[in-house]
């Protein structure tokens, strides 16, 4: 024999693993919540546009580019402002996807529409 005994695991550890699988559990959902109040506080903005603009004659052109910055905005709150996986989920190469965003002077978490004064950063 080799001398391997089992030993039950402390319960003490156990305990404090299973704290920090439920604490990271709720963080992460958390987040996950987050991302949802942002989104959709951006689609009340856009809609209080829109309702405020619908007695205006519409341009196609800038309705497609406030789309277009608006899911941009949105997959980079889902990704936590990286852009490759943002890229990832919009179907675009990273490169186009940062021209875009330079093009939209789009700030992450911010209020401001693609026609807002420029973008210093990207913020987290």
């Amino acid at each position: 024999m080799n001398g391997l005994t089992w030993k039950a695991e402390d319960s003490g550890t156990s305990r404090q693993a299973a704290n920090l699988l439920r604490d990271e559990a709720f963080e992460s959902r958390l987040s996950s919540l987050r991302d949802v109040a942002v989104e959709l506080l951006n689609a009340v903005d856009y809609l209080k546009q829109t309702t405020s603009t619908s007695a205006q004659k519409l341009n196609l052109e800038d309705e497609v580019k406030k789309f277009e910055a608006d899911l941009i905005r949105a997959a980079l709150v889902r990704t936590g402002g990286n852009q490759a996986h943002a890229a990832r989920l919009l179907g675009v190469k990273h490169t186009t996807l940062n021209a875009k965003i330079k093009r939209y002077q789009l700030l992450l978490g911010s209020e401001n529409r693609a026609d807002a004064q420029p973008a210093t950063q990207i913020a987290a």
